[in-house]
């Protein structure tokens, strides 16, 4: 059987997962490398389906991914990243910061935050003096004296002590593209770029076969 690839259709770019590796890949290229190749993809995009619903092998999967407890409006994305495993505190560190929670199979909530560097942009439209960089070091034991340190421990601290409210004994798993970072300041966090696809391939493999090498 020919492999499938699985594609994570976001606002601006393609994520692609061949079985072991993520390709992140500008609309363009994606059509162009893998247009003569299976593939299956969620997409938050709508508008996309105008350029790619007609090509020869490729499927729309949205539909599949199905969650107990989600609400309507819940991104496809999101339901992919918490079917991955049936228990856990899932956050998504993307332009926005998602963070939902799972007990045993059923979908519980979650919140949503904007993405870090959309915290640094509406800091810099309030003033130009708070136009700033990131300090990933920050220590947040202690109150920081400079601007870049005080918004970088606004950020950092407020993120940190929300998922840490309801994470409590869960396993805490994190993908996206400041998922790093995030994970960092967890000593148990699991950080897995292929989180989504992992939910994916749960949800395809009870309805249908799929081939994915791993």
């Amino acid at each position: 059987m020919q492999k499938t690839f699985l594609a994570d259709i976001g606002n601006t770019h393609f994520h692609i997962y061949d079985g072991q590796k993520v390709a992140h890949l500008s609309y363009h290229d994606a059509i162009e490398q893998y247009r003569n190749k299976p593939l299956k993809y969620i997409s938050v995009n709508s508008h996309i389906e105008r350029q790619i619903g007609c090509i020869k092998g490729w499927e729309n999967v949205s539909s599949q991914m199905v969650l107990p407890g989600e609400y309507d409006t819940m991104g496809v994305d999101r339901k992919a990243l918490c079917l991955s495993y049936n228990n856990g505190v899932f956050v998504d560190a993307g332009s926005a910061i998602t963070i939902d929670v799972m007990e045993d199979g059923f979908y519980m909530g979650g919140y949503i935050f904007p993405g870090i560097q959309a915290m640094l942009n509406t800091y810099a439209r309030i003033s130009p003096v708070l136009d700033t960089t990131l300090d990933t070091r920050i220590n947040l034991m202690q109150l920081p004296h400079t601007t870049k340190e005080q918004i970088s421990y606004g950020i950092i601290a407020s993120i940190k002590t929300l998922i840490e409210k309801h994470k409590e004994k869960k396993p805490l798993y994190i993908t996206g593209g400041d998922g790093r970072l995030l994970s960092s300041l967890f000593s148990d966090a699991i950080y897995d770029e292929a989180l989504v696809f992992k939910g994916m391939m749960h949800a395809l493999r009870a309805s249908e076969k799929l081939t994915i090498n791993n």
